[in-house]
């Protein structure tokens, strides 16, 4: 379930860092983009999913859900049209942005566990994604993910 506390505003700082992580960036190629240990970058995304109300383990495709839906980065825009998802395609891609879990993810896809590797991948190629960080980022740029807090359901996990 999501919290009901409000999220706390990043600082100029931990915007910054959650900007090059919502433009698909990972910890490592953050640090060196910004010139920052990754160790610093380590512990500003722990920073960034505290702020939002994230679980310690929360993914980075979580997150940067998070981030766009809450609005504390930037909206990517889209480079391309979107593409035709089904509609189990599109509760795949909510599941994927709103839950770390493998197991949490098939539950809210409705899908078997051992089917959810093979539709994700599926996803991703459907979609011209990278990975599911790059899916979710791809996602808000198409308006497929809600940006309305109230609309989201189970997002910190």
């Amino acid at each position: 379930m999501t919290t009901s506390a409000p999220i706390t505003p990043l600082t100029p700082t931990l915007q910054r860092v959650a900007q090059h992580l919502a433009n698909g960036l990972t910890a490592q190629e953050i640090a060196t983009q910004t010139v920052l240990s990754p160790v610093t970058v380590r512990q500003y995304l722990r920073d960034i999913r505290e702020s939002l109300h994230c679980p310690p383990r929360c993914k980075p495709p979580v997150i940067v859900h998070r981030l766009f839906a809450d609005q504390q980065v930037a909206p990517p825009t889209a480079d391309r049209p979107a593409p035709t998802l089904s509609p189990g395609q599109l509760l795949l891609l909510r599941a994927v942005a709103e839950h770390s879990d493998p197991r949490d993810i098939a539950v809210a896809a409705k899908l078997a566990p051992a089917d959810q590797r093979a539709a994700l991948d599926q996803l991703l190629a459907d979609t011209g994604a990278r990975d599911t960080t790059h899916l979710v980022i791809l996602a808000h740029g198409w308006k497929l993910l809600p940006t309305d807090p109230a609309a989201r359901s189970g997002a910190n996990q």
